[in-house]
């Protein structure tokens, strides 16, 4: 059977006799230490090697090395950090907000649930808490009447006028 040794190799250095490969036994079987891990040990989901169970990481219940846990974006390591995904794909938060958030109609900054997630929804617009203002006084309009005009939102005062 491929992997499986029949006897243990040994070297001699300098008066003493010492192991040149680590052996297992595996069904009244010797297997030599890399085989066994090449046969038996679940292997990484993305580069397919022998994964390690400590470092490692457990992704959609599949292991992978920490160096191999990347955003699929921009391949920074994702393993000890915040992250999400889209679909199968891992993103690091950075990479997802640019990529697929909607945008603050003020700032045009992405809107994430990450950190201060709070944002008002209008139609097809969507502002950050802090971002939903009058255009004209910029008083916040949060749990307040609006009156939207094109591009703008006003309040009842400025909307008067």
């Amino acid at each position: 059977q491929p992997g499986i040794h029949s006897r243990l190799i040994f070297e001699s250095l300098d008066q003493q006799t010492v192991v040149k490969h680590v052996f297992l036994l595996r069904k009244d079987a010797l297997v030599c230490n890399d085989c066994y891990c090449n046969e038996f040990s679940s292997k990484c989901a993305a580069c397919g090697k022998t994964s390690l169970v400590q470092g490692g990481v457990t992704y959609r219940d599949e292991p992978w090395h920490k160096e191999c846990f990347l955003c699929t974006a921009c391949k920074v390591q994702l393993a000890g950090q915040p992250f999400t995904t889209r679909g199968e794909d891992p993103y690091c938060v950075k990479c997802f907000s640019n990529l697929y958030a909607q945008k603050c109609s003020a700032c045009d900054k992405p809107i994430t649930g990450f950190g201060e997630g709070k944002y008002i929804s209008f139609e097809e617009r969507q502002w950050h808490q802090p971002c939903f203002k009058c255009s004209e006084c910029s008083v916040s309009l949060v749990g307040a009447g609006f009156f939207p005009d094109g591009t703008k939102i006003f309040c009842k005062s400025c909307n008067a006028k």
